[in-house]
């Protein structure tokens, strides 16, 4: 039988949650992004009012999301864009496997995007034939380890300087001992050259600007920029809660981005782009498209009580901040959305069947929800998910015997009282014994019940 989702989830997670070398990298990288996102918050003047108005931003728009949609394509078309409206992954590779015949293209240089990770763009163009490069440090890392992102802002989060020095050395020959300034150069010599002989650019897009038809881009590396200028032709795949009504809520959305990303006021690089180059402007690409990538988003937007996950601008901090994500790291969750926002949103965009473990993998400790810059409840999303899975009759009917015969037990007092702790604790011990793991021991019941002591008390 072939082993499911949610075995093999337990299983990796048991594994890694004790490799110590991978808690060390993790924790020292989540360490530096703690220092930085303290000093990034710092500079708001009240910080809680501009996550308040963003996350009314968001609700505006996910309550109107049809209109923004329509209007960021009619203002994008007017521009000279295109823009193709894709139901899910395929009707995405499918759509941009036709501009790549239409225009014969033979090379594509990619910028980072969650989106094209999502539909597994990669793999479908190399099955096509067409040479494909992530530009991004992290990307083009994770690419030549044929992994996926291990994180939505630092995808190589995992790997040491040691591991990607090896890898360098492995594949372009550098010393062993080349040191983090040394392996930048060597990326930035590779990939200078595949910007210019490249046919097609593909980016993702943090944001669409619904009264601009506009995207806009945040980086640190100027990657995008280069991807977006030389090649002939740009595509943007983008998942449509991407909106937002203005570009003057840039002004809200950027800094709260980038702080709660990377710790910085504001990112290095910050491009919006509304369509082709026009006349008279010396770079630029022929022809831009976007498409407006649903992949069962609409599944998640029809859920009245978890839509507001449709809020997240992937910033990732609520991954640096949840326990469970730094003990079993991102490749665990085999999702492209790791952490809290990834348990929350998975079940709904790739099955609740297969993936509605992922709202266990949580200790409801609330971190998430208070570090979200958009004020996404993801502590009670989790919670409702449980209840949906249930109410789906999802549950093996063992645990909905198990937890039949407790809720019919707790009710009853004398029942309670009946089973001392001494006996409580032999059931315990004997039967529940590895119920919290291997490495933890299970706490002794009291012998009385609050009840009988609280009797006995007053018989004093």
């Amino acid at each position: 039988m072939a082993q499911s989702v949610a075995d093999k989830f337990l299983q990796e997670s048991k594994t890694k949650s004790f490799d110590l070398r991978h808690r060390q990298i993790i924790n020292s990288n989540i360490d530096k992004y703690n220092l930085a996102f303290e000093r990034g918050k710092a500079k708001f003047h009240d910080l809680e009012n501009s996550k308040q108005k963003a996350n009314l931003i968001k609700w505006k728009v996910m309550e109107n999301l049809d209109r923004y949609l329509l209007d960021f394509e009619s203002n994008f078309t007017k521009n000279g864009g295109h823009v193709i409206w894709a139901n899910d992954a395929e009707e995405a590779r499918q759509e941009i496997a036709k501009i790549i015949e239409q225009h014969q293209a033979k090379s594509v240089i990619k910028s980072k995007s969650m989106a094209t990770e999502e539909i597994e763009l990669n793999h479908f163009l190399a099955d096509k034939n067409i040479e494909t490069i992530e530009s991004d440090l992290g990307e083009f890392i994770i690419q030549l380890l044929d992994q996926k992102p291990y994180h939505f802002v630092t995808p190589a989060m995992h790997l040491s300087l040691e591991d990607i020095a090896k890898l360098f050395h492995e594949k372009f020959e550098t010393p062993l001992e080349a040191t983090a300034e040394e392996l930048t150069m060597k990326a930035r010599e590779i990939l200078r050259e595949k910007y210019t002989s490249a046919d097609i650019g593909i980016t993702g897009a943090n944001f669409l600007v619904a009264d601009t038809g506009s995207i806009a881009i945040t980086e640190n590396e100027g990657n995008a920029r280069l991807t977006t200028s030389f090649p002939k032709v740009h595509i943007a795949v983008v998942g449509i809660e991407k909106v937002i009504p203005s570009i003057s809520d840039l002004d809200l959305f950027w800094p709260l981005l980038a702080s709660h990303g990377t710790g910085q006021n504001l990112t290095v690089y910050n491009s919006l782009l509304s369509g082709p180059r026009k006349a008279g402007e010396t770079d630029g690409p022929e022809e831009m498209y976007v498409i407006l990538l649903d992949n069962n988003r609409t599944n998640v937007l029809e859920q009245k009580d978890q839509r507001q996950g449709l809020y997240c601008i992937r910033c990732g901090a609520c991954l640096n901040v949840c326990p469970i994500y730094q003990n079993i790291g991102g490749h665990t969750y085999e999702t492209t959305y790791q952490g809290p926002i990834g348990s929350l949103i998975s079940p709904h965009l790739n099955g609740m069947k297969e993936f509605k473990h992922l709202s266990y993998a949580s200790s409801l400790c609330g971190k998430c929800t208070e570090v979200c810059p958009v004020g996404i409840d993801i502590q009670k999303m989790l919670l409702i998910n449980r209840r949906d899975s249930v109410q789906e009759n999802l549950t093996t009917s063992t645990e909905k015997r198990a937890w039949g015969l407790f809720t019919w037990a707790i009710q009853k007092r004398r029942i309670i009282d009946f089973f001392g702790g001494k006996t409580k604790n032999f059931f315990v011990k004997n039967f529940f014994k590895k119920a919290w793991g291997e490495n933890r021991e299970l706490p002794k019941i009291a012998n009385k019940s609050f009840s009988q002591q609280y009797k006995e008390l007053n018989k004093k």
